[in-house]
């Protein structure tokens, strides 16, 4: 069945892994484009599993979800820079709310 939760997860593994390609595309970052193929993965894994009624997925795409918020104020607070990292933790957060309702 499909839940808020399950449709944001799957929203921000996607945009997790389209930004990793555009930070890529845009500054040559292999950093960006790992990390975030990793964790847009990740939380495309997870929602599969949210799928299929596996439980212990939703706590594990709330850490990995809580640690990009944080990696992206870190890197605002850095940077200065509103994109990506202001898109990132807006939809984060959204995200969050949507899982844990």
């Amino acid at each position: 069945m499909l839940t808020p939760g399950l449709i944001a997860t799957v929203c921000y593994g996607l945009l997790s892994i389209g930004g990793g390609v555009m930070g890529y595309l845009k500054s040559q970052s292999k950093v960006s484009l790992i990390s975030g193929g990793v964790s847009g993965l990740l939380l495309l894994i997870l929602a599969a599993m949210m799928n299929s009624g596996i439980q212990i997925a939703y706590p594990i795409a709330v850490i990995i979800i809580s640690l990009l918020i944080i990696v992206f104020i870190i890197r605002w607070l850095k940077t200065k820079k509103l994109i990506p990292a202001v898109p990132m933790i807006f939809f984060g957060v959204v995200s969050l709310v949507l899982i844990l309702n």
